[in-house]
């Protein structure tokens, strides 16, 4: 494992537009604002990202691409958590499309994807994930998770290693010291103050898009899945990532995730929360791209 605690630069990121005449808190809301509209302007095309629509199994499966895709790169996969949707991934998005294609999909039950009859597991969800990315061109490419969606790409680069180049966990789950709902809920509310809190409207809205049910059922699931087990057989490269001020994911879960992954790496976001994909996504980018640099190769999706 080679560890790694990157102290990230504070920049101008696609939501900023500094001004001397302007205060401090009022370009902080201005870029607030502009994350908001980049992660809820779906299904409308904003000259950036337009929406796309697969049939995987019969149901159709919506996502967000980058409109204008850079030419000769592995495509770029977003992986959303639990009870959300691309909605949330749309700021790192935004950091990591001028370099590379970037698809952000709603997996089957979430966002504006179709639902299927039966609230699905961690292997069935990669499952879904891999057949998306065979059918739309997107494969072999880099995933990008979250929270919950981490423990999707795990999965599905143990078992389909052909369609991962490679791998950053963000804020992974599930913590083996924290695997009950009343553990995860306790320290997911620790982190809501850290959050932006224009993100709470987005995910209210991905909640009534998957449905209250839906949403407990997978997390009931999800504490099942013994993501501990698969980490030895990645072999992908992966970097995994923490937030500085999250909860969620402990310091010592996110150094045990990164040993175990045979190519693990791992750093730390500064000033973060658990979503560092929307609250920090500067920060996040500034790791990520250099690792996308040195372990990404090669073509374009679609």
């Amino acid at each position: 494992m080679n560890r790694q605690r990157h102290r990230a630069r504070r920049s101008a990121t696609p939501f900023e537009e500094p001004s001397g005449a302007e205060s401090a808190s009022r370009r902080r809301w201005r870029a607030m604002r502009a994350k908001y509209a980049v992660a809820t302007r779906a299904p409308e095309a904003d000259g950036d990202f337009e929406s796309r629509w697969a049939t995987v199994r019969g149901l159709r499966i919506h996502y967000r691409a980058s409109a204008d895709d850079p030419s000769g790169e592995v495509p770029v996969v977003l992986v959303h958590g639990l009870a959300v949707s691309h909605r949330y991934l749309m700021p790192i998005a935004a950091h990591l499309a001028p370099r590379y294609p970037v698809r952000a999909v709603d997996l089957p039950g979430f966002g504006l994807s179709e639902a299927p009859g039966a609230v699905l597991d961690v292997p069935a969800l990669a499952d879904w994930l891999a057949e998306w990315m065979r059918a739309t061109g997107n494969a072999p490419a880099v995933l990008i998770a979250n929270s919950f969606g981490t423990q999707i790409a795990v999965d599905l680069a143990y078992r389909h290693p052909d369609l991962v180049q490679s791998l950053v966990l963000v804020g992974p789950t599930m913590d083996p010291r924290a695997r009950s709902m009343t553990r995860q809920a306790l320290r997911w509310l620790r982190g809501i103050p850290h959050e932006d809190p224009l993100q709470l409207p987005i995910l209210l809205r991905d909640l009534a898009d998957a449905g209250l049910v839906r949403a407990v059922r997978t997390l009931r699931l999800a504490l099942r899945d013994r993501v501990e087990d698969k980490l030895p057989g990645v072999r992908a490269p992966a970097l995994v990532t923490r937030g500085e001020h999250e909860a969620v994911t402990s310091q010592a879960w996110a150094e045990e995730v990164a040993r175990l992954l045979p190519r693990g790496e791992l750093a730390v976001v500064p000033s973060s929360p658990h979503d560092a994909v929307y609250t920090a996504a500067a920060q996040l980018a500034e790791i990520a791209l250099p690792f996308l640099e040195r372990t990404a190769a090669g073509r374009t999706g679609s």
